[in-house]
């Protein structure tokens, strides 16, 4: 039987760190970072990569569409 693994990427550049994707992440991968982007703001960061299933939560609430998602197929 096959299981979906998800990753994904953020272009912490763009993020303005609203925490709307951390909260939105049922598996709980994303957490506000301390570090700050060119900008000054915090950004998030994959705290438990792991544990990410691709649901694309995440990427669905960005507001600024800084979150990619990926999904590969693993065999068990």
């Amino acid at each position: 039987m096959s299981k979906i693994r998800g990753s994904i990427i953020v272009d912490t550049d763009r993020c303005k760190g609203c925490s709307l994707c951390v909260e939105a992440c049922p598996q709980d991968v994303i957490a506000l970072g301390k570090k700050v982007n060119v900008h000054g703001y915090p950004y998030v960061n994959v705290a438990n990569g792991d544990a990410c299933v691709g649901c694309a939560s995440c990427a669905i609430v960005c507001p600024d569409g800084c979150i990619t998602v990926y999904r590969k197929k693993t065999e068990e």
